[in-house]
């Protein structure tokens, strides 16, 4: 799959991801794709797994893509995972093997108030 291809698939995984359709979601997986959460210290083995431990979230969510940038095998997408209504500032990086994502991981970071000693250099992102 070319870069174009790759972009498609991730655009069409992140719509899915945010309509609930987790069989959409989760046809960008090749069936022996890893996931990795570095910050819980978890690892998920399969594609079948990491749909099922995504549908058995009990939360309301919404993702909101920022950016996607990327080339070749390795990719990066920014979003905001908004759990019911709590937003995680979230960076995933995929990892490609003949057109499927091979291996995932993702980082999150909750937000925080800004440091008052930087006020004079700083500019509010809406």
């Amino acid at each position: 799959m070319d870069e174009s291809g790759i972009r498609d698939a991730l655009d069409r995984h992140w719509a899915a991801s945010d309509a609930n359709d987790f069989d959409a979601e989760h046809a960008i997986y090749r069936e022996d794709a890893l996931l990795e959460y570095p910050q819980s210290g978890e690892r998920i083995r399969g594609r079948h797994n990491i749909q099922a431990s995504r549908a058995a979230q009990p939360n309301a969510k919404r993702f909101t893509v920022r950016r996607i940038t990327g080339a070749g095998d390795l990719w990066v997408t920014e979003f905001v995972l908004t759990y019911d209504g709590r937003p995680s500032f979230t960076v995933s990086v995929m990892e490609f093997l003949d057109g499927k994502v091979a291996r995932e991981t993702q980082y999150f970071a909750d937000p925080f108030e800004p440091g008052p000693s930087r006020a004079a250099w700083v500019e509010r992102m809406g």
